[in-house]
């Protein structure tokens, strides 16, 4: 028997669940999200991949509008994805057009006309980027019919909260509450996040009420197997062998590990195709719907797909390297075993330090250990966007007019008084703003940097530049390709998205470049940017079983053996705290420091230490060490531990002093923010040294002793 929930929807939404996609009920978390999202409340929806949260915040959301004959924009659909818009339209689509919903569709790969609508005919439903809704608002007369937005779905919530994107979007949430008619509705979709009650705290309008909904996923037999081949070419043959006549993702780590696996694997895998983030709509879509039929396929992909995208039934997921994330993991893992089998996951690793690290993974995962969020807590590159989009929309405003709507946005209210006229005062010495008695108005150097093409610049915090668009003769996109790639010689003829391409013209004024199809490329694609880090759950998780001495993973013989090598060549450890370690070089002794604390932690204390112990202090550093060579004589290790130590001590301004002066071009807006205010979002958002504190300041020192040689770090 159905649930009463179910009976009491709109009887044409009745007939969409039962007739168009064929269910006798609504699941367990489409009815609690029902019973939330219609209580009022704003709402958090946690399932892993394919567990029905879409259509757990579509039903209720489609059953206010179809009862209450909601008028104008009634829900906003926002995703952080081009792509995952593309992909949910046919989703949403099966409920609106059965039931008389109009839905359309806005973002920057729709032609104008096509997303736009005439005076007086809104869409009930609009799926839309923070980008381009931040356009929107800008066009008076479309922005009108949103004054009457009741719901705001944010898809792949957790891919927002740390990032200035989500800052952006929390500023768009407010902004349209100021505007609306009525109390608008938050809800957001998510995977599995470390913290999910802050999650929906930081999603939450001021003075709503909240409720978290998950559902307790039934515990399924999950298959794994490893291959650990130290040679390239093993690793191609083995990926080759585990996706042959299946249907299979294959995760890297990289767009350039993308393309490089998808050119070697040429020829050896039928219906292969390569999806990254800097291929063009269409490339990604082909790919996409290679999985649709019934043949055999496979995508060489990066996190591109990790997210809400359909792909359908999978044989296998293939992940080359260890997962830098629990989190990450979960995602990729969910892709398998879609449709009642058991999920089967394949690692292809490079080495035994590989196969330890998935086993500190895929343990946190049996122990629900995940990443936790932690939003950014000084995000003035947003707050000078808006600044300046407040100063461009008005073209000529009041001080006091533009101080009271950026700080009656809620992500600014906590700044101390002081900064938002500090900001005011350095703009107008740049030349981003002119002064005229008590009206601000645009500069000449924001006219110059920003306003440029449209303004497009503007509209988004997302870090551009450096790279080149790629298109055939027709005009038809490839794809965006490294600046720095294309400035190497020999890089003619390449290859991108599994395809071979010869250059035959750049146009260096528009950042364009026209390829045509060829053969026999010379070089391969490449995106410049540092090597992505385990996260500090993947890191201490690996403490955890090196300090075990084994896994708690049933292995295979011949990989247990391995493990089993590997651990033996690190000292003892404790499970949790940092040891030194020191060690005879070639010439001079080495001194180690086993932190387990992530390379973007190691990266703050490897400046710290050596702050302590002068600059002249050789030091490197991976997830989880630092190496200090050729340190001095025996007992070299007593100042690291010295320095350590102090370092334990300090606090954040103290700490903040001896991090070396941030770099402007870093952040989008970087140029137009005083050095004081740059310096204080960098130590706190980017080198998160709050956080860094919290722990580093906890952890007990030991000194270890262990043989001497190199120890296999990352």
């Amino acid at each position: 028997m159905a649930s009463p929930v179910f009976y009491g929807l709109h009887e044409s939404l009745q007939d969409v669940i039962s007739h168009r996609l064929g269910w006798s009920d609504l699941r367990e978390i489409q009815v609690r999200s029902y019973d939330a999202v219609s209580a009022g409340r704003d709402t958090l929806i946690i399932a892993p991949t394919a567990g029905g949260k879409t259509e757990a915040a579509l039903i209720p959301v489609i059953d206010a509008i179809l009862k209450t004959g909601l008028q104008g924009v009634a829900c906003l659909y926002i995703s952080p994805l081009k792509a995952l818009i593309n992909d949910q339209e046919d989703r949403f689509s099966a409920f609106c057009v059965p039931t008389g919903l109009d839905l359309r569709v806005w973002h920057g790969d729709v032609p104008r006309g096509d997303r736009a609508w005439t005076d007086g005919e809104p869409p009930h439903i609009l799926m839309i980027t923070p980008e381009s809704l931040e356009v929107l608002m800008g066009e008076r007369q479309l922005a009108r019919d949103l004054s009457r937005v009741r719901f705001i779905i944010v898809d792949e919530l957790h891919s927002f909260v740390e990032s200035e994107r989500g800052v952006h979007l929390k500023v768009l949430l407010d902004r349209l509450a100021a505007t609306a008619r009525s109390p608008v509705q938050r809800i957001g979709l998510s995977a599995t996040v470390g913290n999910p009650e802050q999650v929906l705290d930081w999603l939450l309008r001021p003075g709503g009420e909240k409720e978290l909904v998950s559902v307790a996923q039934p515990t399924r037999e999950k298959r794994f197997s490893f291959h650990v081949e130290e040679d390239w070419s093993g690793r191609v043959k083995a990926v080759s062998r585990l996706v042959a006549a299946r249907k299979a993702l294959v995760f890297v780590n990289s767009r350039g590990e993308a393309e490089e696996l998808g050119r070697a694997l040429r020829g050896r895998v039928r219906s292969l195709f390569v999806h990254h983030s800097s291929l063009s709509p269409q490339m990604r879509r082909e790919a996409e719907e290679s999985l649709a039929g019934q043949d055999s396929a496979c995508i060489i992909c990066t996190s591109t797909l990790e997210l809400g995208i359909d792909i359908g039934d999978l044989d296998v997921v293939v992940q080359v390297g260890a997962p830098v994330s629990v989190s990450s993991f979960l995602q990729r893992m969910g892709r398998s075993g879609r449709r009642g089998s058991s999920p089967y996951m394949a690692f292809v690793l490079p080495s035994s330090l590989d196969l330890l690290v998935c086993a500190g993974v895929i343990e946190s995962a049996r122990k629900k250990v995940v990443e936790p969020l932690v939003p950014m807590k000084r995000p003035y590159n947003v707050l000078v966007q808006q600044v300046l989009l407040g100063l461009v929309r008005h073209r000529r405003v009041t001080v006091r007019r533009l101080l009271r709507e950026i700080g009656a946005l809620s992500v600014f209210r906590e700044f101390t008084p002081g900064v938002l006229p500090r900001l005011l005062s350095f703009l107008e010495q740049e030349e981003y703003c002119v002064r005229d008695g008590d009206f601000l108005m645009p500069g000449p150097r924001l006219e110059d940097q920003l306003l440029r093409g449209q303004g497009k610049d503007l509209y988004s915090v997302i870090q551009g530049g450096g790279e080149v668009r790629a298109v055939t003769p027709e005009g038809e996109s490839v794809g965006r390709l490294d600046a720095r790639f294309l400035a190497g010689r020999g890089r003619e003829s390449f290859s991108l998205g599994g395809k071979d391409w010869t250059l035959v013209k750049r146009d260096d004024h528009h950042d364009l470049v026209v390829v045509v199809p060829g053969e026999g490329a010379t070089g391969r694609a490449f995106w410049t940017g540092g090597k992505a880090g385990f996260s500090a759950e993947v890191c201490a998780a690996v403490q955890r079983v090196l300090s075990r001495g084994r896994t708690l993973l049933p292995l295979a013989p011949p990989e247990e053996e391995r493990l089993s090598s590997c651990i033996a060549a690190f000292p003892p450890l404790h499970a949790r705290g940092i040891h030194v370690l020191e060690t005879r070089g070639k010439r001079n002794v080495d001194v180690i420091v086993f932190s387990f604390l992530s390379r973007e932690k190691n990266a703050l204390l490897a400046h710290l230490v050596r702050a302590e112990l002068g600059e002249k202090t050789r030091v490197r550093y991976d997830d989880f060490s630092l190496l200090f060579p050729g340190l001095g004589k025996e007992g070299s290790s007593d100042s690291v531990m010295s320095a350590l130590r102090k370092i334990q001590a300090l606090g954040v301004s103290e700490m903040m002093g001896m991090l070396p002066p941030p770099v402007p071009q870093a952040w989008k807006f970087g140029m137009a923010l005083p050095p004081d205010l740059l310096k204080e979002m960098a130590a706190l958002d980017s080198w998160h040294i709050e956080e860094f504190i919290q722990v580093f300041s906890t952890l007990p020192l030991y000194r270890v002793q262990g043989p001497p040689g190199q120890f296999p770090l990352t």
